[in-house]
């Protein structure tokens, strides 16, 4: 039974009282979580892009057919089951019931309708690209949808469980939180209906007290126990955390895989010369980097994949990378020399890279310049009126597949791009023989290598704040946190 909305007012602004009081008393009490960016909002992923807090608001008021556990397996969520075909082309889901909360019944086809919006032509959803392989999302029932593939594609879970496939009707979505009317405490208060422990226990409410906040002070908060938990912290901002007083085991560290490097920005300039992008992708310092980043089991990369995708590819690495940087050092210098001092008195190139403001950013830039100088270069941010040569790319994996980051960097995505490698990318993404797809990628990996369309360094960075009071906080491949079962420790075994 929900109560009136006066008490509900009373019960926010306790909730937050008992949120500055300590974690003993937090413990009763609606969870306080800061997301890192501005207050949340409920959006229509075919909009654009998201940012983090708007992420985890819509998968945890607007989930999608199925959705994340706080260790990143899939579970259900507006799907209650699903089955898929023997040859993988089908994907059959059974809607549990429900209400959108105007009161209108939940049925398949407001649902099918939905996901065909986030794939139209016109959509600006980022994962839209992800779903290249669909022939149609058709409602077959009043409660049962079915999406039908071209082509097999084991993750298509995992990419429905993300925030960019959530479901938002009328600017609605159906849960597992229900967000409360405005009050005068800050943020938004999410609430989940519990079912009754017992026949003679009254039903119980979940609660979260969920708001948006800058790095510095969302750190700040939690250090005042104002926040129990921390979300969307990643490279640019680490160091916010990093020189903060901190409670042990508080700062946690995600082991996601994704794109963390550099792609050229322009078709003109320096990056736009391969022997140009060749000579500083082999002249970074990735092992200097990733040490002065000091993030745990962060690991240098100079491939695009990353182990463990579907498929078992072998990420393609150059060549000199078996070579330690000090031996290759000299031929750096002297291609250096080939390449820009071409003229008595030529001025160096300046290179100006694009990075998001933060103590991260400033690291990153530092170590381009102590590699790249001695090569003649001059590095700078990029800023007003002086166009960028480079830009950052840092994101996540959506699933395990590996078409994701050799997709990222297809004509159309990056200026600087190969038609031959798109037409691999395409061939792979109708291949109907698993093994035959993960041949044309790994083509496709190699060849980008070869015309070093990024410059790979990493793994993204992603952390967390993490407060004594919640134990159902785990790390995930996907940085995907859930706000339900926060207070719950996790089952053993998980």
């Amino acid at each position: 039974m929900r109560m009136p909305g006066t008490n509900r007012a009373l019960l926010a602004a306790a909730a937050l009282l008992l949120a500055l009081g300590g974690c003993q008393q937090r413990e009763t009490g609606a969870v306080t979580v800061t997301v890192i960016g501005d207050d949340p909002k409920l959006v229509d992923p075919a909009t654009g892009p998201l940012d983090p807090p708007e992420a985890v608001l819509l998968e945890n008021a607007a989930q999608g057919l199925v959705r994340f556990d706080a260790l990143g397996d899939i579970e259900p969520g507006l799907a209650e089951r699903w089955n898929v075909s023997d040859d993988g082309l089908s994907y059959i889901f059974r809607l549990q019931p429900g209400e959108w909360p105007s009161g209108r019944k939940i049925s398949a086809f407001d649902v099918a309708r939905i996901i065909r919006r986030q794939l139209a032509d016109a959509s600006r959803n980022p994962l839209k690209d992800t779903f290249g392989a669909v022939a149609q999302v058709v409602a077959m029932t009043d409660r049962v949808l079915a999406i039908e593939l071209r082509a097999p594609r084991p993750h298509l879970l995992q990419l429905l469980a993300q925030p960019e496939f959530a479901l938002v009707r009328n600017g609605q979505g159906s849960g597992p939180f229900a967000i409360d009317p405005p009050s005068d405490a800050a943020g938004l208060m999410l609430i989940r209906d519990l079912p009754a422990a017992g026949e003679a226990a009254e039903p119980a409410e979940e609660r979260v007290r969920l708001a948006g906040a800058s790095a510095d002070r969302a750190v700040k908060l939690f250090q005042q126990g104002a926040s129990e938990l921390v979300l969307g912290g990643g490279f640019a901002n680490l160091g916010v955390a990093i020189g903060a007083q901190l409670p042990r085991g508080s700062l946690r560290f995600d082991p996601v895989a994704g794109l963390f490097g550099l792609v050229p920005a322009r078709r003109s300039g320096p990056a736009a010369d391969k022997a140009v992008r060749a000579l500083l992708d082999e002249a970074l310092d990735r092992a200097a980097l990733v040490a002065a980043l000091a993030v745990p089991n962060l690991e240098a990369r100079a491939s695009i994949l990353q182990a463990g995708l579907d498929g078992g590819i072998i990420p393609a690495t150059p060549g000199w990378t078996g070579l330690p940087l000090a031996e290759r050092r000299p031929g750096l210098l002297q291609r250096a020399r080939s390449l820009f001092v071409r003229e008595e008195g030529a001025s160096p190139p300046t290179i100006r890279v694009a990075l998001p403001e933060g103590p991260g950013s400033t690291i990153l830039l530092a170590r381009l310049q102590a590699d790249w100088g001695p090569l003649g270069v001059t590095v700078e941010l990029a800023g007003k009126g002086k166009p960028a040569d480079f830009r950052l790319i840092d994101a996540v994996a959506p699933s395990v597949s590996p078409a994701w980051f050799l997709r990222s960097f297809r004509c159309g995505e990056t200026p600087v791009c190969s038609e031959e490698i798109d037409e691999l990318l395409d061939a792979a993404r109708l291949a109907p023989v698993a093994a035959q797809r993960s041949a044309l990628l790994a083509e496709a990996e190699r060849r980008m290598r070869e015309d070093v369309l990024f410059i790979p360094i990493a793994a993204p960075v992603r952390w967390s704040l993490v407060g004594r009071g919640i134990p159902g906080f785990a790390e995930n491949r996907f940085a995907r946190h859930p706000l339900t079962g926060l207070r719950n420790p996790l089952e053993s075994g998980r």
